[in-house]
């Protein structure tokens, strides 16, 4: 099983990151873990859901657990082209099996294993103002040197909370239903290339906050087509990991994508693999005139 899951995730997949704020096609943020700089723009209710399914394998506490689950986001960007508000979370059902003696026992858990309301704000777009790069005509030396300028990422900032309501079997003993979430988002746009970085600390406050570094690269093959690579480093006193992602997003219509993807972990405490499909759809009230080239409707 564990061999199966290392080859499906050999296919990386890909998400339709933007180039600014509002853009003629869908912005989505699926299938990787990570957030985009840019907002979805004024007026742009998007939704974004999908389902997976896996497995975990404790080396140590020799246990299997199978699971699967659903990621949602609702997305929606109101009064300035930076600002967004964004809900995600996660429904997750799992079941795991393990020896007592020479007898099978089992015990099956299900909840919403995270829920996050945030804002998500744009505080420098190096593209906004950019305008066509030209030649030098006096100078070959000049049209051939690195332009140092590209490295400079859109950034963004996000804060959230974190929030659970009644028994959650998802949280450990004494944490608190409420805590905050804060990230430093770039992205770099380099043609059919997107790089993007998430520097997060989560729980902040509580007994056992997490440190996060997502590392996403995009690649667009087509208009419609592309993929993706991931790497997400977590570090926490009750859970630390190491995850690489990757598959595939199809752009159906200018506000329709669906993705496949998959994902595995670097240890035995516990190994994983999981599958994922999913849909991204906006709603476009957008009527303002931006700052972007208008790509041709799909």
């Amino acid at each position: 099983m564990r061999i199966c899951a290392t080859l499906i995730t050999l296919f990386f997949c890909g998400s339709f990151l933007a180039t600014a704020q509002y853009t003629e096609t869908i912005n989505s943020n699926r299938p990787g873990h990570s957030q985009g700089a840019f907002a979805v723009g004024p007026m742009v209710l998007q939704f974004e859901a999908g389902g997976k399914f896996g497995a975990d394998e404790h080396e140590l506490l020799q246990t299997e657990t199978d699971l699967w689950g659903v990621d949602y986001a609702v997305r929606f960007g109101f009064l300035f082209e930076e600002l967004e508000i964004n809900l995600m979370g996660s429904f997750l059902d799992q079941t795991t099996n393990y020896l007592v003696g020479s007898s099978n026992q089992s015990y099956n858990i299900r909840n919403f294993d995270s829920n996050t309301l945030g804002v998500k704000y744009l505080v420098y777009d190096p593209y906004k103002n950019a305008g066509e790069k030209k030649p030098n005509l006096y100078s070959w030396k000049a049209n051939q040197r690195f332009d140092w300028n590209v490295l400079i990422p859109a950034v963004s900032l996000y804060a959230g909370a974190n929030f659970s309501f009644g028994d959650n079997p998802y949280q450990y003993e004494g944490e608190g239903n409420f805590s905050p979430r804060f990230a430093v988002i770039s992205q770099n746009n380099w043609g059919p290339w997107v790089f993007v970085i998430n520097i997060i600390a989560d729980e902040i406050g509580q007994d056992y906050p997490t440190y996060s570094g997502i590392v996403t690269l995009t690649h667009s093959f087509s208009p419609r087509f592309a993929m993706f690579g991931e790497f997400q480093t977590l570090i926490s006193d009750i859970y630390s990991d190491e995850i690489a992602r990757g598959g595939f997003a199809y752009l159906f219509h200018k506000n329709f994508q669906a993705d496949i993807s998959g994902l595995i972990n670097f240890k035995d405490t516990p190994s994983k693999w999981q599958v994922a499909g999913g849909i991204s759809y906006r709603f476009d009230w957008h009527k303002q005139d931006q700052y972007l080239d208008a790509q041709e409707e799909l």
